[in-house]
């Protein structure tokens, strides 16, 4: 199954008013879930994030079509 580059997310069960809801509400948890941290913590927990979310996903050419985008987005900017 290829990289799903389009927004998805969403909470099953749950309605949305707005298509672009769901996204804004998991941007307010990574905000809110920074906050306390310290930059070291920070680093730390988006590490752990990563390591989840790769497990959970499980698909290696998922994760390195991800990672492809990832660096090269990285090195334009």
């Amino acid at each position: 199954m290829p990289l799903n580059l389009e927004p998805n997310f969403h909470e099953p069960g749950k309605h949305y008013l707005h298509g672009f809801s769901p996204g804004d509400e998991f941007y307010e948890l990574l905000i809110k879930m920074h906050r306390p941290l310290s930059e070291a913590e920070s680093i730390k927990v988006n590490a752990r994030l990563i390591l989840l979310l790769a497990n959970h996903i499980g698909d290696l050419s998922v994760l390195r079509e991800a990672m492809t985008i990832a660096t090269q987005c990285a090195t334009q900017e």
